[in-house]
């Protein structure tokens, strides 16, 4: 037996109000010097624009009004039919109805596209990461039966044909071809089931400003969703996950991710997650692997148990804990699953439901304005050690740059302490307008019971 050694302090603060951190998983040095925290964000003010009437809904590619400038869709999520008002509020969460589920069309035709309104569509990336070209160069993949009958189904009808020569001519143009040539009827097919099978899929919501908006400051972000909307655009990603990992015996990883703003790496200002089915873990699961091997309770010792002593927790639930992180290139909200179940696929809905709802808190204290990066971290399907489901939202107000590169210590003008200090008070406000959770524990309300997370009783469903 070697001797014991003592774990290293992950927040320092040194006695100037420089805060050092490390983090615990990737051994990434951050500091927080004193000063350069007066730094202002670094989000660039501009003069708002009036929105144009005869735009509405039709601002971006992925407006209600342009379906069929993007590929053919896979799934939408509808509202369900009018609900009668219950006669009361209930004042608990036991008390309270559940919500009729919202349905998921499949395999719309293009002559449908407007007969229904999409509250999210997953559809296919026009410029996806790993195209279907990939799987099947590389390993042999094909078109499984019912997306090849679906994609012949989809260009049977005239409207079909024409959406997808539309689209083949926009990748063609993009790419610098120049015009597509008329495509026939079988190649227009074989484009629609490449999409169709592709492992790159975006999930979008409805709204590219907010109900109302007056100027095109007033984007519809997560956090200006419903709670109840939140949970629905959370529970279809999901589903979105589980169907790459079905479809496909070869991906090992789905990354899910959302970039809002163009500062966090967005292509368009309106409101999308993004999947991306890859044939690797990533480095980020092999590091905590090593972690896990040698000590399987790491994510409560050096995660929420740290967090919690250092008294950085934002907020909570009964199924997700959320906390200021520590060791970040950029300001970090750091959002778990306590679930017993390691995959979001295998969480009960209150479960999914609760996390969802805090990530919705976050995003909504933490403002439209402001560039994020939402990163989910789950466990491959191939892998063994459980991991629990955890979301980083990253505030992206700075650049890195040649102090970084050359020293790999990364300058972070927000400490976790000011990050926390930023977002409760926003929380509380949330909590008593009603524009979040309810049930959410917020700073010193929350429990903060050591080793909340349940992720190593690892029971897990298979997707198999």
């Amino acid at each position: 037996m070697g001797p014991w050694t003592r774990e290293p302090e992950y927040v320092d603060i040194l006695a100037d109000g420089t805060v050092k951190q490390l983090n615990p998983f990737t051994g990434t040095e951050v500091w927080t010097v004193a000063g350069r925290g007066n730094r202002p964000l670094g989000i660039v003010e501009r003069q708002p624009e009036s929105l144009d009437p005869a735009r509405e809904d039709a601002y971006c590619v992925f407006c209600p009004k342009r379906y069929t400038d993007t590929p053919p869709e896979k799934a939408r999520l509808v509202l369900p039919p009018a609900a009668p008002e219950p006669p009361a509020q209930p004042t608990s969460p036991a008390s309270r109805p559940p919500a009729p589920p919202w349905p998921t069309l499949l395999e719309t035709g293009a002559e449908d596209l407007f007969q229904t309104v999409a509250e999210f569509r997953r559809i296919p990336n026009l410029f996806e990461i790993l195209s279907f070209d990939y799987w099947r160069a590389n390993y042999g993949y094909e078109l499984p039966r019912e997306l090849a009958e679906h994609a012949r189904a989809y260009v049977a009808s005239p409207a079909g044909r024409a959406h997808m020569a539309k689209i083949a001519a926009a990748k063609a143009a993009a790419a610098g071809q120049g015009s597509a040539a008329a495509l026939t009827e079988d190649q227009l097919a074989q484009a629609a089931g490449a999409f169709l099978g592709s492992g790159h899929d975006v999930i979008v919501a409805r709204r590219h400003f907010i109900a109302g908006a007056l100027d095109d400051s007033q984007l519809a972000g997560a956090g200006t969703l419903t709670p109840a909307e939140h949970r629905q655009f959370i529970g279809f990603t999901v589903e979105a996950m589980t169907d790459l990992y079905r479809r496909n015996r070869y991906v090992r990883y789905v990354s899910v991710f959302q970039n809002w703003l163009k500062p966090a790496g967005a292509s368009l200002d309106h409101l999308h997650k993004q999947l991306v089915a890859i044939d690797e873990h990533g480095a980020q699961y092999e590091l905590a692997q090593e972690s896990l091997r040698q000590n399987p309770e790491i994510f409560n010792e050096r995660a929420v148990n740290y967090a919690a002593y250092k008294n950085l927790v934002i907020a909570e639930n009964d199924h997700a804990i959320a906390f200021a992180g520590f060791g970040h290139r950029y300001p970090t909200i750091e959002i778990f699953s306590r679930s017993e179940a390691p995959d979001p696929w295998s969480h009960q809905p209150e479960e999914l439901g609760g996390v969802a709802d805090l990530l919705h808190a976050m995003h909504a204290a933490t403002g439209a304005s402001i560039p994020t990066n939402e990163e989910w971290h789950t466990r491959p399907v191939d892998a063994k050690l459980a991991t629990p489901w955890r979301i980083m939202l990253k505030w992206r107000i700075s650049t890195v740059a040649g102090f970084e590169g050359a020293t790999k210590i990364y300058l972070n003008t927000i400490d976790p302490y000011a990050l926390r200090d930023l977002v409760v008070p926003k929380a509380f406000a949330l909590r008593a307008e009603g524009r979040i959770a309810p049930e959410i524990r917020i700073a010193t309300e929350a429990h903060c019971r050591p080793n909340p997370l349940r992720y190593t009783a690892n029971r897990g469903l298979p997707l198999f």
